[in-house]
């Protein structure tokens, strides 16, 4: 019985992945203003899900001979687990008139199909495109939660998920850039660290001057560019302060606390 329980196949192993799930639900919750019973049954449903890809990617990992077959027992166990769980929640929200937030689900098919078949070829790695796709699955939970606690369908919940997905997007490729920086010999002049963080400053900037265009025109409440304000400027500070030899960890936490601080102020200012 023991053998099931390996922590390495039942939690993600890559911890930045959690913040891509938690913060839009957290938004979505706060933003609707009510947690209820189905709240609660979304969360248990969203998470499941979430914890359900990492014994799904060992088992495909074992049949494509990339990890032992002793890894497989614990991988099926968890993958009952978790798929029971996400069952019940699931079955919890249709008992309780909101059984339409499962569709929601649908688009992570194809993309979770695409990413174990990476996984199969030895290619899921570096995969920054995947991810970003991903993210925007995973950002849906902040609508789903959003019309869950205001009781109804509202066009306004697909700005939630837009927002938080452009923020997603933008902390991914802001992560690679750190990592693309960590290689270097040494600090590159600033013309080289201009060319290597221009994919981040583009993302960054272009959700700054959306953000303050969409609160100025009265779309969006008029202060949700300041999160956005404090992505932008992490992403100008790493550009000009290359992470040259950093640890992959010390870029993971402060990528987390920039997350964190972000996800506040989203909540903060959209009530505003």
């Amino acid at each position: 019985m023991q053998s099931f329980f390996k922590r390495r196949i039942a939690l993600p192993q890559d911890h930045g992945s959690w913040v891509f799930i938690l913060s839009p639900l957290i938004i979505g919750i706060f933003a609707g203003k009510n947690f209820n019973p189905a709240s609660l049954g979304l969360c248990i449903a969203a998470m499941a899900a979430f914890l359900l890809r990492q014994p799904v990617t060992i088992a495909v990992k074992v049949y494509s001979g990339r990890r032992p077959r002793t890894d497989l027992p614990s991988a099926r166990f968890w993958i009952f687990i978790y798929g029971v769980i996400a069952l019940l929640a699931l079955g919890e929200l249709f008992l309780l008139g909101d059984g339409y937030i499962s569709y929601l689900a649908v688009p992570g098919i194809p993309v979770f199909a695409w990413h174990l078949w990476l996984v199969s070829k030895r290619a899921e790695r570096r995969q920054a495109g995947v991810e970003i796709i991903a993210t925007g699955v995973l950002s849906l939970s902040a609508p789903a939660a959003y019309w869950i606690g205001i009781g109804h369908y509202d066009p306004l919940g697909w700005w939630l998920w837009l927002l938080t997905w452009l923020q997603s997007a933008a902390s991914i490729v802001h992560a690679y850039l750190r990592l693309e920086q960590r290689e270097q010999a040494e600090v590159p002049e600033r013309s080289v660290q201009l060319k290597m963080g221009r994919r981040a400053l583009v993302y960054t900037s272009f959700n700054l001057v959306l953000t303050l265009t969409l609160g100025l025109s009265s779309v969006l409440p008029r202060l949700i560019f300041v999160p956005y304000l404090v992505q932008w400027l992490e992403t100008v500070w790493g550009v000009f302060n290359p992470a040259v030899n950093a640890k992959p960890v010390a870029i993971g936490v402060r990528q987390l606390v920039i997350s964190i601080l972000w996800t506040a102020l989203f909540i903060l200012t959209w009530r505003f």
